[in-house]
C-alpha cells in the first residue's frame, strides 16, 4: 500500500523571500531607532543647557536685587556683589561660571556691563548682558537692577 498524500509546506524560495523581507523590516526599524536615540540625546542636551541658563538667570536676578553694590574686576574676570552684611561673586572661565560652591557649565561668547545705560568695563555696574556660545543657541541673558539713591550719593 502506497501513501501518495502530499504534505502541504512552504517551498525554499518562499522561505527565502520571507527571510529577506523580515531582514529589511528589522534593518529599517534599527535605523529609525538610531535616529530616535540621536534626537532624544539632542533634546536632553538642550534641556540641560536651558536648565543651566535658567539657574544662572535666576541667581543673577536674586543677587542683583539683593546686593547694594555690584562691581566687575576685569583682571580676575569676576563679578562681585557687595552689601553691608554679605558678599558673593561670580567667576567667569572659558567653559564655566563659578558662584561660590555652584559651578554652571555655560560657555559665554560675550559679556557686556552697563551703568545707567552706558557701557562700563571695570567699575560699578547696574546691568549685565551675557551672550552664550553656539552650543547654547546664542541665547542672551539681560539682568538689571533699579538703582537707589545710595548709588548717586557716593
Amino acid at each position: 500500500m502506497k501513501n501518495n498524500a502530499k504534505i502541504s509546506a512552504f517551498t525554499l524560495s518562499e522561505m527565502v523571500v520571507v527571510i529577506i523581507l523580515t531582514s529589511l523590516v528589522v534593518g529599517i526599524a534599527f535605523s529609525v531607532l538610531s535616529l530616535v536615540q540621536k534626537n532624544m540625546f539632542s533634546i536632553k542636551q538642550n534641556f540641560n543647557n536651558n536648565t543651566e541658563l535658567s539657574k544662572l538667570e535666576q541667581a543673577l536676578w536674586i543677587d542683583f536685587n539683593s546686593y547694594s553694590r555690584i562691581t566687575y574686576n576685569a583682571i580676575e574676570d569676576e563679578l562681585i556683589f557687595i552689601s553691608e552684611l554679605d558678599s558673593t561673586s561670580y567667576r567667569f572661565t572659558n567653559n564655566y561660571i563659578i558662584k561660590e560652591s555652584d559651578t554652571l557649565s555655560i560657555q559665554l561668547k560675550d559679556k557686556l556691563f552697563f551703568l545707567n545705560g552706558d557701557k562700563t568695563e571695570n567699575d560699578e555696574l547696574d546691568a549685565i548682558k551675557l551672550e552664550t556660545q553656539k552650543t547654547f543657541q546664542r541665547q542672551q541673558i539681560f539682568v538689571y537692577k533699579v538703582n537707589d539713591a545710595n548709588l548717586y550719593m557716593n
